[in-house]
């Protein structure tokens, strides 16, 4: 049985074909295998080497095919695991699973934020001494660290004497800003201590070109105007407005942008084990230390559960909500920077603003919160110009 081949180098041409001398002569009847394999290697030679002229080739025609006679087609096959939309497809479902690791690490962060500062606003209602739940926060939070550092949950650091007196100022700081922070929620409504919170980025312009020389830009000069002018209007129509919370909240502006100005003017030398997180929780364990004698000196006895109860205070629900507000406390400042390790300081700057709309609007809802248009308008003024502080903060100036 004779059986014909057709040559790959004759495919392009099975196309219609507009040469004048293949009209001519529409149909070329194929060479049997036998007086083809000659040919195939002098085809060959010519298709790895420089290409030759090509021969015009047709299909036969139907009445001229023998009923013997027969095509060979011969395919490569291609592996499965070679096609190009494999690696595609696996890059996708990563892509797919990192977007819903970060999602679910941003809505923890929000959620552990909205419950600490339910619980601690409960707490601090009839509990009013924001030394003591300073305090106790700090000591929650010591205590999940050494149990984290001691069952290898996460890795502990080795770090010098050297290194932890550069801390030391970065943990005063830090103290004194939770605690202000707690001062302010304890006396003025949630949504309003949040609100006065959104001028952290105005703090952090004055403080950084006092002390680092970095003069803002135009761009960042504009879109502190909105912050200013929005948390001046909503303080001037805030219902529970008063001076102590409203300094309060000014002075844990002030001092936890003094943290970031003196983490980069002391520029701590860190170690690989050294993390944003474990730096977090060694400025945890010394603000504990630096706390707890205050706190024990200025409270002493107010805050024995003999005065408490004497005061008439329910002691289960004030250990409860204090225990809660301090693992939410702890857990949403750990996500953060969980979060700032994947994404860039703007996208972190632009969550954290939402975070604050997010726990601004809960809080109302939740203790209803009295609120006027005018002072909405105001809220929101300032939070657009805390979202737009973070869009333009990436700009360069030009060089000159």
């Amino acid at each position: 049985m004779q059986t014909a081949v057709l040559s790959p180098s004759f495919t392009p041409l099975l196309r219609k074909s507009h040469d004048p001398l293949a009209m001519k002569q529409p149909f070329l009847r194929l060479r049997p295998l036998a007086a083809a394999s000659s040919s195939a290697v002098t085809s060959s030679s010519s298709f790895h080497g420089l290409p030759g002229p090509r021969p015009l080739v047709s299909l036969p025609s139907l009445s001229d095919r023998r009923p013997k006679d027969a095509l060979v087609l011969r395919a490569t096959s291609v592996p499965e695991s070679a096609s190009p939309n494999d690696g595609d497809g696996a890059s996708k479902s990563d892509g797919m699973l990192q977007t819903l690791q970060l999602g679910s690490l941003f809505g923890l962060w929000y959620l552990f934020n909205i419950y600490f500062n339910i619980y601690n606003k409960q707490v601090l209602k009839v509990f009013p001494f924001p030394l003591t739940v300073t305090t106790v926060q700090f000591a929650v939070g010591t205590v999940l660290v050494l149990f984290m550092w001691a069952t290898n949950l996460y890795k502990r650091p080795k770090i010098s004497a050297s290194q932890l007196v550069a801390i030391l100022p970065l943990a005063a700081v830090h103290t004194m800003g939770n605690l202000f922070t707690n001062m302010s929620l304890g006396k003025v409504a949630v949504s309003f201590t949040h609100t006065i919170k959104a001028m952290e980025p105005f703090f952090s312009v004055l403080l950084s070109a006092l002390f680092l020389g970095e003069m803002p830009t135009i761009w960042v000069v504009l879109s502190l105007m909105p912050i200013v002018g929005g948390v001046a209007l909503a303080s001037l129509t805030e219902a529970s407005f008063n001076w102590a919370g409203f300094w309060s909240a000014m002075a844990s502006n002030l001092t936890f942008q003094s943290r970031n100005v003196l983490s980069k003017k002391v520029m701590v030398k860190k170690e690989e084990s050294l993390d944003n997180i474990n730096l977090f929780s060694i400025i945890t364990i010394m603000s504990f230390f630096l706390l707890a004698p205050i706190t024990l000196f200025v409270d002493g006895i107010r805050v024995t559960p003999s005065y408490m109860l004497s005061a008439g205070l329910d002691l289960k629900q004030i250990y409860l909500r204090s225990l809660l507000s301090a693992l939410c406390f702890h857990a949403y400042q750990q996500v953060s920077y969980m979060i700032l390790a994947r994404v860039t300081p703007v996208t972190h700057s632009v969550g954290n603003c939402v975070k604050r709309v997010v726990v601004i609007v809960t809080s109302v809802l939740f203790f209803r919160t009295p609120v006027s248009p005018i002072n909405s308008l105001g809220t929101g003024i300032a939070l657009a110009g805390v979202f737009l502080y973070s869009r333009v903060k990436r700009i360069k100036p030009k060089a000159a």
